[in-house]
Order: C-alpha cells, then structure tokens, then sequence
C-alpha cells in the first residue's frame, strides 16, 4: 500500500511541497479525535491532474459503525461526488448537505471539509455519517458533533493542526471514547461524557463536575507530595493542545485539551481524560524489577572483585611458585565474569553489547597474562548483542585463548593476537589468530585452560571448536562456530 508521501508524488495536481506534506501528517496523526466526536468516517482526498479526486488516507470512528466495510485507500472518487470538493477546494469553506442521501441499503450524510495551509487548499476530507448507524457514545450526540464541526471550521481556516503539540512521551494517550468534556474559555465544565466523569469520581472528585471550574476541582485531590507540573492550569484550563497526568491517592489520570478556536480567538476547549492508574502500576513495577536485576548485578560485580582481591592476596603469600600461577588463573577468570556483570548491571534487560565487553576482557588478558614480552590484541567484526548466560561462556573462552597465545605463543618475541567476529542471526563464527611459535602436535586440549574452553564452547554455546597450526605462516588459528539466543 502506497503512503501519503507516494501518492502525492503521483497526484501532480495537487502541487504540495514538502511543507504542506508535513501539514497533512499533522492532520492524520490526530483526526480520529475528529472521528470520535463526529461519529463519522474521515477520508481525505487528494486532486490530481485530470481532475479527479483519490482517496489516500481513512479514518473508522470508534463511537459508530463504519460507513466504508471495504479498504478505499488508493480509490477515486465517483464523478458524481467531486462537484462537491471541487467547490469546497475553490471557496475554502466547509460544504455541509442540505439532505441525507442514501447510500446502498442506509442513508448518510457528508460534510466536505477543504484542508488549507497559508490560503492554498492543498487536499480535502468528506465526513461521512451512516445515520441509521447507532452511536455508542451515549448522552453526548448533540455537543461532540457541535465541537466536531468547529475542529472542521478551524481545518478550512488553517487554524488546525495547531502550531505546537508536544509530542506524547508515555502510553495511555486519552481518547474520545476515555471520556470527555466540553469547557468554556473560563475553564468551566459545560457538558461531560460518562466515562469522563467517572474519571474525575476515581481522581477524587464526587461533583457533578458541569458548571463548575475543572482546575480547582482538579488542585483539591493532586497528591499533597506531587510537584504540580507547570502545564496543569494550562491543559485543564483549555488554553492549549498538551497534555498533563494528575495523580491523586486513588488514581492517575491523563488529560490532554483540544483547545476550539474561531478565528484566533478561543471559543472553549475539549478535554479528553483517561484512567491510567493500572498501567502506571504496572510500569513502576517493571521499573522496580529492573531497577533490582541491575542492583543484583552490581552487587555480583563487587562480590567477584572482592573474591579476586582475595585470590589474588593468597597467591602473593605463597610460597609455591605452582600454587601461584594456579591462583593467578583462578583471579583472571573471576575478573573476567566480573566484567560481563558490570555491563549487566548498566541495562535493563539481560543483555549486554559484547564488543565493548571483549574489549576490556580480552585486552586485559593480554596485559595480566605471564609473559615477558609485548603482545598486543586486535579485535576485528562485530560480535553484537549477547544474552547475558552466553556473554560470561563466551567472556570466558575468549580470555582463556587469548591468555593462552600470549603465555605459550610468545616466548621469545612479540607480537599480535587477532580475534575475527562475524555474526549472522543467532550465528556467530569467531576466530583467534595468533603469530606465535604455533601450537604442539598432541598439545590441543591437553592443559586446564583449553580443557575448559572445550567444555564451554560444547555445553554452553552449543557450538564446536578447532585449533590448527598456521602453515604458510607460524602461529596458531583457533575456529569457533556458536549458536547463540537472540
């Protein structure tokens, strides 16, 4: 299915600049509003050059039955109907039927709004009406259409959308169907839905919320700890189109103001509320468990370091120079698992960007390891982002290879150790190059560490691995192919 943007390119009549496309999303990003009010099904429309008209977006009202079953996005306009929004185009003003007509087996009505940016009409919408449909926002048929005609009005004076809607940054963005209310230029409740008063019963107010002022009902049930938001008296008021969340000890509601405007001046506003209490809960309880998983974390991270420290005291006061060097292993892995908590404990999730990881593992594995010589560690591809029990397997292996190519691989001189990374789904392929003496006949897998790795790498990653001798070249190539959880 075609965009907006795609059809207006094909629609060279209209002659809309990248400004006017703007304007038209604007309206689309916020029309159902206009929808619910109106019970009524929105199509705009855009002209083309042979003077016919084509429908390139459609709104279904969720307070009545539909008009249009069928999808008619990317359809024309019978010829029969464009005298109607061709006239609108040409005078800038709402057209509204004198008459319902029928329309298969129901009759209807349509309004034919012209949309106008800086004095140009640049596309139109029809609202369509089934009026035998019933409407299923009960004891509000009269004022929501009122206001829905005046949101038109504003459309064909390029006084909607407005000039600065900030854009929502929570969930539970309020609807007609939430519940609304219809204020006056003063902030005065003139007439309510019945979900919008049941919203203010559960904030905390029990009045019948019609004829008196909303912003101090509203300031009397805040939670006495809240800091009340500088928007508040703006939003309740009716003086803008943004939206504010009040919290009383009972619940959380969203209200968001659709301000109704004549010419520049304000003529009132539709408030739109919505209880928003159980998502709220239940977003402060993901928040507390992450906010525990990333402490669990840390204190792992610290645990480890100070089981390392330990280790590492031990094996500086023994005498043994075997019990040393096993001690000193033991604290390079500890120190390596350490790590992959300490990138845990950062996110909120378990999971962790594993090339930042392997650069601190690997590159300090190169440092730690018992050598005389200067060995450096070049990491090449991306490895990407690893669940947290495959990041310590593989934390682990990498380190105990690396450790082992600068140990045994350089005795005599330096030299680099290059670990390749290529990542294809769940699968990932690494590979441990080394420039080194190269590897014994009969050595693979003979000592603790690539014991270990072997373990590991079968077990936990589920994968296999190789180690073969550099022929052209000395050096040791180690080959790992792991299956990984995405």
């Amino acid at each position: 299915m075609q965009s907006l943007t795609e059809f207006a390119r094909t629609a060279a009549g209209a002659n809309l600049y990248h400004e006017d496309l703007d304007w038209l999303h604007l309206i689309l990003a916020d029309w159902q509003v206009i929808s619910d009010l109106s019970a009524a099904d929105l199509v705009m429309w855009l002209p083309e050059s042979n003077g016919r008209f084509r429908s390139v977006a459609h709104a279904r009202p969720a307070t009545a039955s539909t008009v249009h079953l069928e999808d008619i996005v990317g359809m024309y306009i019978q010829p029969t109907r464009s005298e109607p929004l061709r006239e609108a185009m040409e005078c800038q003003q709402v057209i509204r039927p004198s008459a319902a007509r029928w329309a298969g087996t129901y009759s209807m009505t349509e309004v034919v709004i012209p949309v106008v940016r800086n004095g140009r009409s640049i596309a139109v919408i029809t609202r369509e009406s089934n009026l035998s449909a019933p409407r299923f926002l009960s004891g509000a048929e009269n004022w929501t259409l009122d206001a829905a005609d005046i949101l038109a009005d504003m459309i064909s004076r390029g006084e909607y959308p407005y000039d600065a809607t900030p854009a929502s940054v929570t969930h539970g963005q309020p609807r007609v169907m939430d519940g609304a209310l219809l204020l006056d230029r003063e902030g005065v409740v003139c007439e309510s839905t019945p979900n919008a008063v049941s919203c203010l019963r559960r904030l905390g107010i029990r009045e019948n919320p019609v004829g008196r002022s909303l912003i101090e009902d509203v300031t009397s049930v805040v939670r006495k700890d809240q800091r009340i938001e500088e928007t508040l008296a703006v939003v309740v008021m009716g003086k803008a189109s943004w939206r504010v969340e009040v919290e009383s000890p009972q619940a959380t509601i969203t209200m968001r103001a659709v301000p109704l405007i004549e010419n520049g001046r304000r003529l009132g506003a539709i408030l739109l509320t919505r209880d928003v209490s159980e998502m709220r809960r239940r977003e402060l309880e993901l928040m507390t468990k992450d906010a525990t998983i990333r402490e669990i974390h840390h204190r792992v991270k610290n645990n480890l370091q100070t089981v390392s420290a330990l280790i590492r005291l031990q094996a500086r006061r023994s005498d043994s120079e075997e019990v040393r060097v096993a001690l000193t292993e033991a604290e390079r892995r500890v120190t390596t698992i350490a790590t992959v908590h300490a990138a845990l404990s950062q996110n909120v999730d378990e999971r962790v960007d594993f090339d930042e990881v392997a650069k601190q593992v690997l590159r300090l594995a190169a440092v730690l390891a018992k050598t005389n010589q200067q060995v450096s560690v070049d990491i090449r591809g991306k490895f990407g982002s690893v669940d947290a029990d495959a990041a310590q397997a593989l934390a682990t292996v990498l380190t105990e290879l690396v450790t082992n190519s600068v140990e045994h691989g350089y005795r005599d001189y330096g030299g680099s150790v290059v670990v390749e990374a290529e990542r294809s789904g769940k699968r990932l392929h690494v590979t441990v190059t080394d420039d080194g003496c190269g590897i014994d006949e009969g050595r693979a897998q003979s000592g603790l560490g690539t014991q270990i790795v072997s373990t590991v790498v079968v077990g936990e990653l589920h994968g296999s691995i190789t180690w073969e001798r550099r022929q052209s070249t000395p050096g040791t190539r180690v080959r790992i192919a792991a299956l990984l959880d995405q």
